[in-house]
């Protein structure tokens, strides 16, 4: 099954409004840039989105901020963008913060068909607030429900035609969790390789969870925040 499409703008082209999407990469590395561009492109509205941070003002999901597409944002991190800081303080975005290791595990869970799971993080904080608390061995629990999305967007190193993929170094980082939790998991990938050509052993996200595949395209490499030192 050949899932190879040809443009990022036929890649979104069923997302709709409302939609829920998950959205993979930490800050700017590992970041579906060019589905992203697609998104903005495609002027669809009032999305939710799941995605560690938000990019910065003119990069990542930050150009989404700009045009005003996200209703909802679940991260772990305002982070680098003065955009999602203002539209936050505004109460112009709803905005639900989650512990980073929380977020990534309910994310899992949702992939792994599991709806909910007790963890310490967040006990006696503002995160626990109204949710199910549980003693086990004595220590405190809070219940958190896991995350699934109607689309997931993801960025990898290298594909074979069959959706199957290869991330690259720090650039894995959300990207399987997303992959595996998306109804509909659309692949941004740099190289695109014949079925077969990959190493069973070192695909990272099998081709079962992945619908279609975008290879190609331009992609910038931004660095965050760039720190030097003076040696």
């Amino acid at each position: 099954m050949n899932k190879v499409i040809s443009s990022a703008e036929e890649a979104v082209s069923t997302i709709q409004d409302g939609s829920t999407l998950i959205v993979g990469g930490f800050g700017l590395c590992g970041i579906p840039e060019n589905l992203i561009r697609g998104l903005c492109e495609s002027g669809v509205r009032d999305l939710t989105v799941v995605s560690n941070n938000c990019g910065v003002d003119d990069w990542g999901l930050g150009l989404l901020l700009e045009n005003r597409q996200i209703r909802k944002m679940i991260a772990s991190y305002i982070g680098e963008n003065k955009r999602f800081e203002q539209q936050f303080l505004r109460g112009e975005i709803e905005v639900e913060l989650v512990p980073q290791g929380t977020l990534a595990e309910r994310i899992r869970a949702g992939g792994a068909g599991i709806p909910a799971f007790y963890t310490a993080t967040g006990v006696g904080t503002e995160v626990a607030k109204d949710k199910e608390h549980q003693l086990f061995n004595g220590r405190t629990y809070i219940l958190e429900k896991a995350i699934t999305g109607d689309f997931a967007l993801v960025k990898a190193w290298k594909a074979d035609s069959l959706g199957n993929l290869v991330y690259r170094k720090t650039a894995r980082n959300f990207n399987p969790l997303a992959a595996a939790a998306g109804k509909v998991t659309i692949a941004e990938v740099e190289e695109l390789v014949a079925p077969g050509c990959l190493d069973p052993d070192h695909i990272h996200t099998p081709g079962v969870f992945v619908q279609q595949v975008l290879a190609g395209g331009h992609f910038q490499k931004r660095i965050e925040r760039l720190m030097t030192a003076r040696v």
